[in-house]
């Protein structure tokens, strides 16, 4: 199973998506840490562009095929970016779900996004300016949709795996 997370920045996306990539023992695979290496690489100085996406997408390809449970977080803002996903798991002959991360409290969101810690060395994370006027579609109705506001990761992890129709052991 590939299942596909996005979310803003600071909405608990990536504390989400660890946690349940530890509950389920998946193969974790993060766009920040991909693009963070390209930059530090000498070889992209600027602007990685989609290369990060692109990268993840192989990574997370190859262990699908490998019969692993993998977990992709990205912000994946646009429609272009979830519809790859998509593809992936369907190159690789597997179920896709998407769940989309949201903090509902505009003040617990700002707070996070301006308090965060990086866990990636050098990795500067973008201000609340940056992260509420960056360019996100809607999702649709496809998601899975965790809102993060008001709930300890631990429970929002016990509904994941539930819904995902994993068990609790």
């Amino acid at each position: 199973m590939l299942i596909i997370f996005g979310g803003l920045p600071g909405s608990g996306k990536t504390t989400t998506a660890q946690a349940l990539a530890k509950r389920l023992k998946a193969v974790y695979v993060r766009v920040d840490t991909i693009e963070h290496a390209l930059r530090n690489s000498d070889v992209l100085k600027a602007d990685e562009g989609p290369a990060g996406y692109m990268i993840a997408y192989g990574v997370a390809e190859d262990n699908l095929k490998l019969g692993q449970t993998v977990v992709a977080d990205s912000v994946n803002s646009i429609r272009i970016t979830r519809d790859a996903w998509l593809s992936v798991a369907k190159r690789a002959g597997t179920q896709a779900v998407e769940v989309e991360v949201v903090c509902s409290d505009r003040a617990e969101h700002r707070r996070r996004a301006e308090t965060r810690m990086t866990d990636i060395e050098g990795l500067v994370k973008p201000t609340w300016d940056k992260t509420v006027n960056r360019h996100y579609e809607d999702w649709g109705t496809r998601p899975i949709v965790v809102d993060t506001a008001h709930k300890a990761v631990d429970d929002l992890i016990a509904e994941l795996t539930v819904r995902l129709g994993h068990s609790q052991d």
